[in-house]
């Protein structure tokens, strides 16, 4: 144990402990891998505090090109890190080498354009009457809390903390237990870059959500960002609203691919298939509800059940692996409980998956994929995210019946449609209720683009010029010069 790494937090430029230690855990083996200081409302104090201080003393918020230029810098350190967080992916999140290496190559990207949002905050002004001339700027509105989610912890910790720095604000950051190696590495490249003066970044871990809470009861926190399910994100918007705080939230998903009668299944089938074992369906945009043409229907099941038997779990270190492990033991019961009922109260299974017997993966979170057909939108299997490897699959007629079976959800992250005609996927992505269109593909993310969801899968957007917004005030500045 003495060997294994021991996660601390990082606050106001200083490694500190809490008094309570718990242990990291490999979720491939159910091997103890490291231990984390375990954070608690006094934590996040100690976050708020220093990013407070750093707000107001020093000149980070004045200073755009200064911040454009820690956060390149910033993106150097990270490139030269990348390995390392693959590597801690797979030990402590479950991810498989590729899927880990997908998340961390948006970040120096993302960091990058960030840096270029720096410099891009500009007013308006105007002679609004004769000797009269009015301005409107836009200044950082102080320290963000920012809560991160464990299923992709490096990049989507970066989403949030890079247009905040861009803006001018400081941070406050809860990393989640569950990656509290991958956290600790985040944090250490940014406590490589001396760009940054002390107090302005601030990372604490925590397993329970009372440091969490304090960020967002703070007075001295005016902007929430959160990423998770979308129960926690009402939660956090109602006590939030208390302070007239600001929230931006990206919330659960439930991805439908609308597959149409001329689509290609040939590029379809994989990616419907990865579309729900990447991340073991531990994702926001996996694609849990395929919706099929009837007149393609059974060779569409037929061909993705045929890949979703034959798909290998295994862990990350096992380059054979197809799917890696669920985040814990609990989360496989959790998911396997909703295909029962979903079962029991009408869902046909194609593939039924569930946890794994395999002897070699014993002790593991592994859970084989599961193929549900379904006849209504009503089933909680349907409505409800399930965040893990199960699909189910309707069958539609038209295509104005497609676009109701999609939008037939409360949330509306993302969606995709799969259709060789040169007009119907524009047509039907614009009727579509959700934030991100893959058009013949999936998850299509661009970090220069707005990303975020429709109805209950959030409010604000992360990614694009638009990332800025939650972080800013506008100011109108009125001046008589005649």
């Amino acid at each position: 144990m003495s060997d294994q790494p021991r996660v601390k937090h990082w606050i106001d430029g200083e490694w500190t402990s809490s008094p309570t230690e718990k242990n990291s855990v490999n979720p491939a083996t159910g091997e103890v891998i490291g231990t984390y200081s375990d954070g608690d409302a006094g934590t996040a104090d100690l976050a708020i505090e220093a990013a407070a201080r750093a707000f107001a003393t020093s000149g980070w918020r004045h200073d755009a090109m200064g911040r454009a230029t820690a956060l390149s810098r910033l993106a150097d350190a990270f490139e030269t890190r990348l390995g390392d967080l693959v590597q801690s992916l797979g030990t402590e999140n479950g991810k498989l080498n590729n899927e880990a290496g997908y998340e961390v190559h948006f970040i120096p990207r993302a960091l990058r354009f960030a840096s270029g949002l720096a410099l891009l905050n500009q007013g308006r002004v105007a002679e609004t009457k004769p000797g009269v001339q009015s301005l409107s700027i836009r200044q950082p509105v102080g320290v963000a809390g920012i809560i991160v989610p464990w299923n992709s912890p490096a990049y989507l910790s970066i989403r949030a903390i890079a247009p905040a720095l861009a803006a001018g604000c400081t941070v406050a950051v809860k990393m989640p237990a569950q990656a509290a190696q991958t956290g600790a590495i985040v944090a250490e490249i940014f406590a490589s870059v001396p760009d940054f003066p002390q107090g302005v970044v601030n990372f604490f871990v925590e397993s329970g959500d009372a440091g969490a809470r304090r960020l967002v009861e703070s007075p001295s926190v005016p902007v929430i960002s959160f990423t998770g399910s979308t129960g926690t994100g009402r939660a956090i918007a109602r006590a939030a609203a208390d302070g007239l705080k600001r929230v931006s939230l990206e919330l659960g998903g439930k991805t439908p691919h609308l597959v149409f009668e001329d689509a290609d299944l040939a590029a379809v089938v994989p990616t419907i298939v990865a579309s729900t074992t990447v991340f073991a369906g531990q994702f926001c945009m996996t694609g849990s509800r395929i919706l099929a043409h009837s007149s393609i229907a059974d060779e569409l099941i037929e061909a993705v059940a045929k890949q979703l038997e034959s798909v290998r779990p295994g862990p990350a270190a096992d380059p054979e692996s197809q799917i890696g492990p669920m985040i814990d033991l609990a989360a496989v019961a959790r998911v396997d409980a909703a295909v029962e009922e979903a079962i029991a109260a009408g869902a046909v299974p194609i593939v039924r998956g569930g946890p794994s017997t395999l002897p070699h993966l014993k002790g593991g979170a592994f859970y084989h994929p599961t193929l549900l057909e379904v006849s209504s939108t009503d089933l909680p299997i349907v409505q409800t995210e399930t965040f893990g490897p199960v699909q189910t699959v309707q069958r539609f007629d038209t295509e104005e019946e497609a676009i109701a079976l999609a939008n037939a959800t409360e949330y509306g992250l993302s969606a995709c449609v799969w259709s060789r005609d040169s007009d119907r996927p524009m047509r039907v992505a614009r009727a579509l209720e959700a934030g991100l269109i893959s058009i013949n593909s999936w998850a299509n993310l661009a970090v220069e683009f707005e990303e975020g969801g429709f109805k209950s899968s959030g409010l604000g957007r992360l990614g694009g010029v638009a990332s800025l917004d939650d972080f800013l005030e506008y100011k109108q500045i009125s001046q008589a010069y005649a």
